[in-house]
């Protein structure tokens, strides 16, 4: 049987020696009423007293009803500071001129949401001397279901090595709010988008790919389309390096 309330205080262990070594005073991380970030709000909020929330709206109905509903619950129940900073406007103020170099597509102008909320995360971390915390889970990284420089960015993960069942298992033991842990997991990046319809595989399924069992043989080649074709994200980008006689230049003594 797994002791979450063992692990809830390894993972608040390693969040205040993160704050420690950084010499920051704090933490903020988005907040956007889903599952990963209820747990990582927690987390923080019981490593440090100056955590902070910051929901994020942008262009989605969704992320100004529901999901900042649920936003607000979290850290009402867990007593954790937020603010609110809408980013819709500055979106089409962006994509406006956008549209005057480029011919903005789905792909790019769905993921100016999660770059967009980075930098206002980084700009109020780099103000307040805080650290910026990430939400990813383990399922998610290893699908590269995330976007490099948006919610791939941080400065520290408490939960990356949790997949989303253990997310949910997590936030049960905690008593999360459960309209966090019972709705569809979704970026909220359009109208009625959900992770699983958009990766076309349920998180059970790929969850249980990770943990070395079987899964149909579709449903396999769809998970390792998708982590060969994100590798690239899970890697620090890349840089040139001069070979000389076999040894890059920084290997030679």
């Amino acid at each position: 049987m797994r002791d979450y309330a063992v692990e809830l205080k390894k993972r608040v262990e390693y969040v205040k020696n993160k704050l420690k070594e950084s010499g920051a005073s704090g933490i903020v991380y988005g907040n956007s009423g889903g599952k990963d970030c209820a747990l990582v709000g927690i987390i923080c909020k019981k490593a440090c007293e100056n955590t902070l929330a910051v929901i994020m709206p942008c262009n989605s109905k969704v992320n100004l009803t529901t999901d900042m509903q649920d936003a607000i619950a979290l850290c009402n129940q867990f007593d954790i500071e937020y603010r609110t900073v809408d980013l819709t406007a500055t979106k089409a103020a962006l994509v406006k001129e956008l549209g005057k170099a480029i011919d903005i597509n789905r792909s790019a102008d769905i993921n100016i949401n999660p770059r967009l909320r980075m930098t206002t995360l980084y700009a109020i971390g780099a103000a307040e001397n805080r650290l910026v915390a990430g939400t990813g889970n383990k399922s998610e990284i290893y699908m590269g279901y995330f976007t490099k420089w948006g919610d791939g960015a941080y400065d520290f993960d408490p939960i990356a090595d949790l997949t989303v069942g253990e997310v949910y298992d997590f936030l049960a033991f905690l008593d999360a709010p459960a309209s966090i842990r019972t709705k569809a997991p979704s970026a909220g990046l359009f109208e009625g988008q959900t992770d699983e319809l958009e990766m076309g595989v349920t998180y059970k399924t790929i969850d249980d790919y990770i943990n070395g069992k079987n899964i149909s043989a579709h449903d396999k080649e769809i998970i390792d389309g998708y982590h060969r074709k994100s590798e690239h994200k899970r890697v620090l980008s890349s840089v040139y390096k001069e070979i000389t006689n076999g040894k890059r230049k920084d290997e030679q003594h």
